[in-house]
């Protein structure tokens, strides 16, 4: 076995010979001989490089990143070139107390987390000049589709929307990508926008501020079209420019009702396009409509205040096809670092950073226009498009000699655009390539915009001017959360795995970090090569025949690959086949995606056993066979069982006419085990975020590749202004960046580099028998829900309480945070059942932490015991009232009929010297915090300086 893969594999050879044993095996393939029907096993190993070691693989990536050419990206087109302070790059882009945690959906042990999504969502109130604010999504081109989706909702008017010719080239592509199948049409106003919404009664308009070519339109003409608009029931969509708002008019002073676009340029860097946080904010009233999710302000037991997901009844996975959005990954950990970027630099900070980029713009614009060239408009700020008839082509290659990317428009025009980073060494280069030469006049300014209004007014961004400060702060915020680098997460469906620092360490190589999406395709070789050679190892892992990494999470994987089904029914002039056959157990992403599709939901039963009932499913079928566009299934089960009516399920619905789409969220179970291309699906999307290491960080980034057969090829996403992102004929893009969060990529390649075929094959066989073990030791205390016909699960298991909260009032809630007094982040739960745990160990958790979380969990059911043997009160005792924080074990009062030595250091929580085996308690921030109030009272950002006087 290679160094790399022992190390990735939590239990050691003798660990797995002893859980074999447990489960009366003689080997790991014997066990997936039980475990993985014949049917769909794999027989012979996967065509993979064989594994390398941890240093060569550096090697190679330092030399794929050495092949990219970043020079001073000056491009613009909402990428800019932006410093990270190191502070902020160590200590959370490169730290696994930030980027292994997960979603925080138990906010007790996110509390760290909360806070700095607040000061995100604060940070983007302030500047936008609106109430509310979301935790992000996942880029400016997808935001946008999202406020119009938003602004669809609320309005009563008809279906179009009338959107800026000076939209970003991607944003409008990717809004026609998501209108195609919405029936909204979009009318781009290419003259006066206020004419367009006059002519078609639009129910909403979209603009750029700036616009795409750096015009900056008057302050006064946007206040009298959001007049229009609203005197015409419609809303007002902004795309704005983060630091240009530290100096302009804020929209909501102008009346724009939906705020989007990206935070990339506070602090994270240009990546080749992603991961970047999308931001949006929205008007009161909005607030329930707002996609993706919103941190609130609540309070615990206690009275203490606390932060939690508010408003998540929004959410697809409850809502399905009515949800608002099937956003189920954000860009946390990003949005986190832009928010620190604003605590780090404050208010006054912010605008000095936007005053040179806005001044060295100017003194660009003023040497051109000595020069004798023509601008588009003489108010903006960091962006200038010049007119250079016949020169355009010539000026952007000597430019990129001199070290600088421009952005070439056409044979006349081109863009240049000012970036925190830009030198003045860069400054003269670009005015070198003109021909002209750079002094310090400058020339055009804001127009009429004025920033009026104070922001960033809560003392988080202003009290953390030393380094020392922040780096106690963002030590403070991290010791409240529960991530990977503590202890176990067993989450079902989400694969909280190793994230290697050999695989993470990379993605800050400056010529990976540094890159603008679109660059000249010639200075992106070493990129090219990498996103080559993984989509042939995904292709060959699943056994597809092409592969796009476009998706940005795994939402728009699902969304990319129906979209694909779409398409391919279109061309085959079968535009009647919009059914989707969703099982009931399903993950509410898969519900919402088809709906954003334009295909209607048909939900089939589960049987007993909780696999697909195939008698419902073949009335389905016999009932819309005319109709059918596909089945959406996740295999394994969501249920965490190898059903063995996967073939059948994959030939009925083809003998229909229908395509067949396998959610790839359980992939990490059949890792050279089985290929979904193979045994009969059509498309799946892949979770790297999951199955191939790349870290959840908080709830983000996530990369969802889509993954087809060769008949649904040409129906991958493409790109406006990369055309080696995809096929031509396609419906359009997904992502705002052509290959979606590209500057994470390298950890997956990585990760498949460093197993090789025989590493991954013993990592899900490892995964297997960690989840076949823990429910075989739970089995006694707990009951396990499903099981395969061998009485085996597969990656994950399954544990039923809802005889026991019958019996003693004790309910999946309340096993979850008394986990946390034991150390643990909780199961999945009431997923896809009610009242249960979903547990996936993964492979890389050590026999021993498993046995840890198991004597955990056997502990929790002795106590579950005493209360129904009336030893403690159903509504006084340790479950009910976890998690148990240090406030209330230090409180000179103890009311409760249970000692505090029981409360904080329950049975099983092993303690003592760390390299014997022991572990440090983890405290939770605060006591449960109570959800209900927090919906009541909603609170998502940081009050201003003013009320703390109050």
């Amino acid at each position: 076995m290679d160094d790399f893969t022992r190390r990735h594999l939590g239990p050691a050879e003798d660990d797995r010979e002893q859980m074999l044993a447990t489960l009366g095996y003689d080997s790991l393939d014997d066990l997936t001989d039980a475990a993985v029907p014949a049917a769909i096993r794999l027989t012979e190993p996967l065509r993979l490089p064989a594994a390398r070691s941890e240093d060569e693989v550096q090697r190679r990536l330092a030399a794929l990143a050495a092949r990219n050419n970043p020079g001073t990206a000056m491009i613009g087109l909402g990428y800019s070139g932006t410093i990270t302070p190191p502070v902020i790059r160590r200590m959370v882009l490169e730290n696994p107390a930030w980027y292994t945690a997960y979603t925080p959906y138990q906010p007790e042990i996110s509390q760290g987390r909360l806070e700095a999504l607040a000061n995100f969502q604060t940070m983007i109130a302030d500047l936008a000049g609106l109430p509310v604010a979301g935790a992000s999504l996942l880029d400016e081109a997808t935001a946008v589709a999202e406020a119009v989706a938003v602004a669809h909702r609320v309005s009563r008017k008809g279906g179009v929307v009338v959107v800026d010719a000076n939209l970003l080239p991607q944003s409008l592509s990717v809004l026609r990508t998501r209108c195609l199948a919405t029936g909204i049409e979009i009318v781009v106003a290419e003259g006066d926008l206020a004419d367009a919404v006059r002519e078609n009664q639009a129910f909403a308009v979209v603009v750029q501020v700036p616009g795409a070519d750096g015009r900056l339109p008057s302050a006064a003409g946007l206040t009298a079209l959001a007049t229009l608009v609203h005197d015409n029931g419609g809303q007002v969509i902004a795309a704005c420019d983060l630091l240009a708002l530290t100096l302009i008019g804020s929209p909501g002073a102008w009346g724009a009702d939906i705020v989007v676009g990206s935070a990339q340029r506070f602090g994270v860097p240009l990546f080749y396009g992603g991961p970047h946080a999308g931001y949006i904010a929205v008007r009161s009233g909005l607030e329930r409509q707002l996609p993706g999710r919103i941190v609130g302000l609540s309070k615990d037991a206690d009275g203490t205040p606390a932060f939690r997901l508010a408003l998540q009844t929004r959410e697809q996975h409850i809502r399905r096809e009515k949800a608002t959005s099937n956003i189920c990954t954000a860009q946390v950990l990003l949005a986190v670092t832009a928010g620190f970027y604003a605590v780090h630099h404050g208010p006054d900070g912010l605008a000095a950073i936007a005053t040179t980029v806005h001044d060295r713009a100017r003194r660009i614009a003023a040497a051109l226009v000595a020069g004798g060239y023509g601008l588009a408009g003489e108010s903006f700020f960091d962006t200038i498009t010049v007119h250079a008839p016949g020169r355009a082509n010539a000026i952007v290659a000597a430019a990129r000699d001199g070290g600088v990317h421009l952005r070439l428009v056409d044979d006349d025009h081109l863009g240049v655009s000012v970036g925190e980073d830009t030198t003045e060494e860069a400054l003269a280069a670009v005015c070198a390539a003109f021909g002209a030469t750079l002094g310090t006049e400058v020339f055009g300014g804001l127009g009429d915009h004025r920033r009026e209004r104070d922001y960033l007014t809560h003392p988080v961004f202003h009290a953390y001017r030393s380094e020392t400060e922040l780096l106690r702060y963002l030590r403070g915020l991290a010791d409240r959360d529960f991530a990977l680098d503590r202890g176990m997460i067993p989450l079902g469906s989400c694969t909280l795995k190793l994230n290697p620092a050999a695989a993470m360490e990379p993605i800050s190589y400056p010529g990976f970090a540094g890159l603008h999406p679109f660059v000249p395709e010639a200075d992106a070789t070493g990129y090219a090569e990498l996103i080559g050679e993984l989509c042939d190892w995904l292709a060959e892992i699943t056994g597809y025949d092409r592969v796009s990494l476009q998706p940005n999470a795994g939402s728009q994987g699902e969304f990319a690959g129906l979209m694909a089904i779409r398409s391919y029914h279109l061309a085959n002039g079968d535009a009647h086949r919009t059914v989707c056959l969703i099982p009931a157990s399903a993950h509410g992403t898969n519900a919402a995606s088809a709906v954003m599709a334009g295909m209607r939901v048909v939900v089939v039963g589960t049987a007993a056993d909780g696999s697909v009932d195939l008698d419902d499913l073949r009335a389905r079928i016999a009932q819309h066979a005319d109709d059918l566009a596909a089945v959406m299934v996740t295999y394994p089960s969501t249920h965490g069982v190898f059903e063995e009516t996967i073939t059948e399920i994959c030939r009925l619905v083809h003998e229909a006419g229908g395509q067949v789409y396998v959610d790839g969220a359980n992939l990490n179970a059949m890792l050279g085990l089985a290929r979904p291309g193979r045994f009969g699906a059509d498309v799946s999307h892949l979770n790297l975020h999951k199955t191939f290491a790349i870290p959840h960080g908080g709830g983000g980034p996530g990369v969802g590749p889509v993954a087809v057969r060769a008949h649904l090829a040409p129906y991958l996403p493409n790109h406006p202004l990369v055309p080696s992102a995809g096929p031509a004929g396609s419906y359009g893009p997904v992502s705002a960046a052509p290959f979606g969060s590209a500057g994470v990529l390298p950890i997956s390649w990585a990760f498949v580099a460093l197993m090789g075929p025989d590493g991954l094959r013993l990592a899900s066989q490892t995964a297997i028998l960690a989840a076949n073990y823990v429910a075989r030791r739970l089995s006694g205390s707990f009951p396990v829900l499903y099981t395969g016909e061998a009485g085996l699960v597969a990656h994950e298991c399954i544990v039923d309480l809802r005889e026991l909260t019958r019996q003693t009032g004790i309910t999946v809630d309340d096993v979850a945070k008394r986990l946390v007094d034991y150390g643990f982040h909780a199961p999945t739960m009431s997923f896809p059942v009610a009242g249960t745990l979903m547990i996936e160990p993964t492979e890389s958790e050590s026999k021993a932490e498993l046995d840890r979380f198991c004597d955990a969990m056997i502990s929790i059911r002795r106590e579950m015991d005493q209360v129904a043997a009336g030893d403690w009160p159903a509504d006084d005792n340790p479950l009910h009232n976890a998690p148990h924080p240090v406030s209330r074990i230090a409180s000179d009062q103890w009311p409760h009929p249970y000692g505090r030595q029981l409360a904080a250091y329950p049975a099983g929580l092993r303690t003592g010297p760390l390299g014997s085996g022991g572990r440090d308690k983890y405290w939770p921030a605060v006591a449960r915090i109570d959800q209900a109030f927090g919906d009541r009272n909603l609170v998502c950002t940081c009050p201003p300086v003013a009320s703390y006087g109050e």
